[in-house]
């Protein structure tokens, strides 16, 4: 079997370091924040190219604070995309605010800029992008507009660690951007994790102090906070990895322009369009297929893996029916989430097994 991800093919390489560092944090003592924790923050600001970084226990919760940091609260308006995880419209929703969404560019399955200035009412506070399988969105167009309205933006990276958009890094250039550590994620955990980053001093004050039960100083609770704090173990784990963090990048792109290669001649498939000026860091390799069904039932019988990111938009999810949106209302979104199919990705996976898996679809999908 070729597996939609292989996590022990990376523990394999990194075992002994990984381990020696949580037996570090065992013998400390110090198992929630602490000292891994904050040089992991540290490094990872650095990585992304903004002034602070706030780990905390989860993607959601990083998204969370963004929100709340950014000041967005009840009967604020957030446009963001239906097609993404449905960690995204709850954070909104965690925060107070009214998710409102727009429907996807066709070839990149990102926010489409086009279609944003539409939804945007006098109760908008924000724009929260998400970079879809590790391709930014198309930022500049999206800081424009939020520049002319007033609005912030805020990025959701849970997907793109390490990706960029025209030589700025994810992360780097809404007021702050979430990402989550999930540990099948292109930087994982070796559990739940994630951090938010930011350059403004003001919003890192805020998510620190909301991140610990809204303490500014121990027993002293300025704020009514959460407890999203990331623990010790996850911090030295994510230190270790984020060390090969460029590295597997690049075999997750080698390899994605290896699929590239084998599969570009298929007429009935559409494979991933990384778009000029930006590098895309596959978190998933995703491609599209009108026989998907059939096309991932017979992969499945060849020993195939392959996943599904998302099969239905978060604006169809019976929990979200009370956002009030119904079938139709975003038809590139709904096209898109019946016709994705990933395949295996991930910076071990190996060339015979990328030959194995594109001759497997080519077959397959001609059969269908």
């Amino acid at each position: 079997m070729i597996p939609l991800l292989d996590m022990q093919a990376q523990y394999k390489q990194i075992g002994a370091e990984l381990e020696a560092s949580v037996i570090n944090v065992m013998r400390s003592g110090r198992y929630i924040l602490g000292e891994e924790v904050a040089r992991f923050e540290d490094e990872f600001a650095a990585y992304c190219g903004t002034k602070h970084a706030i780990a905390v226990n989860t993607g959601t919760s990083a998204l969370h604070l963004s929100l709340l940091a950014a000041g967005i609260g009840r009967g604020d308006e957030v446009i963001t995309t239906p097609f993404t995880f449905v960690a995204t419209v709850a954070a909104i929703l965690y925060s107070g605010a009214r998710p409102v969404m727009v429907d996807i560019d066709p070839h990149t399955m990102n926010i489409d800029p086009a279609k944003v200035e539409a939804a945007i009412s006098p109760a908008t506070k924000a724009i929260v992008p998400v970079h879809l399988y590790g391709q930014m969105a198309d930022m500049e167009p999206l800081l424009m507009l939020a520049d002319r309205h007033g609005l912030v933006v805020i990025e959701d990276a849970c997907q793109a660690h390490g990706a960029e958009y025209k030589g700025h890094r994810a992360g780097s250039l809404g007021l702050a951007a979430a990402f989550s550590f999930y540990p099948g994620k292109n930087l994982g955990a070796c559990g739940e994790g994630g951090a938010l980053v930011t350059n403004s001093d003001a919003v890192a004050k805020a998510a620190r102090c909301l991140r610990d039960w809204g303490q500014e100083e121990r027993y002293n609770h300025i704020a009514q906070g959460f407890n999203y704090r990331m623990d010790a173990i996850q911090g030295a784990v994510l230190g270790v990895k984020l060390r090969y963090l460029d590295t597997w990048t690049e075999q997750r792109r080698q390899h994605a322009a290896h699929y590239d290669r084998l599969l570009s001649g298929i007429e009935t498939i559409k494979l991933p369009q990384a778009t000029a000026g930006n590098r895309h860091v596959y978190h998933v390799y995703a491609i599209r297929t009108r026989d998907r069904a059939q096309l991932r039932e017979a992969l499945t019988a060849e020993g195939v893996q392959t996943g599904l990111h998302y099969p239905i938009p978060v604006h169809l999810q019976r929990a979200y029916a009370g956002l009030g949106y119904k079938r139709g209302d975003f038809p590139l979104a709904e096209q898109a989430a019946q016709e994705v199919l990933s395949l295996p990705m991930y910076p071990e996976l190996t060339p015979n097994q990328i030959e194995a898996v594109a001759s497997a679809v080519s077959r397959d999908v001609h059969v269908s």
